[in-house]
């Protein structure tokens, strides 16, 4: 890697610390410090375009079903509770909305759909 590159590495990485809406690097792309080069990006788990990925560790032990299914509706439960649930009166109001709007678009499309085809009727005839 160049120094310039090198730079400029460091810089992105300095600046990706910094900003709290720039997502962080996973574990596979670290940042080494060495004597001989400003920094030094190791990328010994990276695949494809720079994109890293999990590797999985010859240590890592499987986790049974009944656990794994357990930790999902725990995960569901609590992402449910996030939710913001409309009220009643919201409900109402957001349906008849989504009604009127079909209904439209049916009579829109039928509409269309009766004038092309007297269109062709009276070209092709």
């Amino acid at each position: 890697m160049s120094e310039d590159r090198a730079h400029k590495t460091e810089q992105w990485l300095e600046q990706a610390e910094a900003s709290s809406d720039v997502p962080q690097p996973a574990a596979a792309v670290r940042r080494v410090r060495s004597t001989s080069r400003p920094i030094q990006v190791q990328r010994s788990e990276v695949a494809g375009k720079g994109h890293p990925t999990r590797a999985r560790d010859a240590t890592e032990t499987k986790v049974a079903a009944p656990a794994r299914l357990m930790r999902f509706l725990r995960e569901v439960g609590s992402e449910l509770s996030k939710v913001i649930w409309p009220s009643r009166r919201e409900l109402v109001v957001y349906t008849a909305v989504v009604l009127v709007f079909v209904s439209f678009m049916v009579a829109f499309v039928a509409l269309l759909d009766m004038g092309l085809g007297r269109a062709m009727l009276t070209v092709f005839g």
